[in-house]
């Protein structure tokens, strides 16, 4: 399986700052030492494509700095030329694993990305450009895929994501999260599945059993994003929904077979992942990589 991954995913940020950027380094330890997948380093995204999903000016202002402090504050980095260079490579990293997930490998990663919550002409999140809608037009503009379905399971609704493809009735947006949480304005899926604090993995199980089954007869697409979000874990600083490694391994799994048993490709972006204990965030992501490379191929 091809994992796609840049140093520049860790993003040197002010002592104390409470976003866990170590935790890409530290999967991609992981990812090597356990030999899940040849680690590649992703070119990154230029104007041209970056303009798939955003405005010209939210483009101009945000790559050249001239941005204002509430905007960067919105989206709670400090701007610096790093940020758009860790970025453009996320984005860059999420079109490359929709290509070799679509070559015939059938499961492809960025081991950062799932940045859904960036509008057409903001950021916000911690999401400066929003990878799954631009590599999913990406595909589209390349004529590899006509249609194509967001399989959102972080614990934050997509709202960026729904927000920008609303009117495209070519990619599909499926988000299940959680009700109460971050944003607390929720925008309109094509699918959105909103669940109570303490859910749990029996009642998050079925209700994404029901999700999938809408979404991939409803999408009918030719390949899947999944936003494998380590967030609804119940030692999550941010999470709520109160799943354990069990039950999110069981996601995983339930997300991959259906997509499989429909032939449709999975490229998978990490997405969130805030537990007290790092080494748990990369334990969940480190068993869903584990898993797609044994289906892989």
């Amino acid at each position: 399986m091809k994992l796609f991954y840049s140093d520049s995913f860790v993003l040197p940020l002010p002592e104390g700052h409470r976003f866990p950027i170590a935790k890409y380094a530290l999967l991609r330890e992981r990812a090597a030492a356990e030999g899940l997948g040849d680690l590649i380093l992703p070119e990154a995204a230029d104007d041209r494509t970056l303009l798939r999903a955003h405005t010209a000016d939210y483009l101009h202002r945000i790559k050249t700095g001239a941005i204002s402090d509430r905007e960067m504050r919105q989206i709670g980095f400090p701007w610096s030329p790093h940020l758009i260079e860790r970025s453009r490579r996320s984005v860059g990293a999420t079109i490359a694993a929709c290509r070799a997930a679509l070559s015939g490998d059938g499961f492809a990663a960025n081991l950062a990305g799932g940045t859904h919550h960036a509008f057409a002409d903001h950021g916000e999140g911690y999401c400066v450009f929003n990878d799954s809608v631009i590599a999913a037009r990406a595909m589209q503009a390349e004529g590899r895929v006509r249609r194509v379905v967001i399989i959102d399971c972080d614990v934050h609704q997509g709202n960026g994501i729904a927000a920008i493809l609303t009117g495209d009735d070519t990619i599909f947006s499926f988000s299940i999260h959680g009700s109460r949480n971050y944003p607390f304005r929720k925008e309109r899926s094509d699918l959105d599945i909103a669940l109570e604090d303490g859910t749990g993995d029996t009642g998050y199980l079925a209700a994404l059993e029901t999700g999938l089954r809408q979404a991939v007869e409803r999408s009918r697409a030719d390949l899947a994003i999944y936003l494998a979000g380590a967030d609804p874990y119940e030692h999550d600083r941010l999470g709520r929904l109160s799943l354990t490694k069990a039950g999110l391994l069981e996601r995983d799994r339930m997300v991959f077979e259906v997509c499989r048993n429909a032939g449709i490709p999975v490229a998978i972006t990490m997405a969130g992942g805030y537990a007290r204990a790092i080494a748990d965030t990369v334990d969940i992501h480190a068993a869903t990589l584990r898993l797609a490379a044994s289906m892989s191929g």
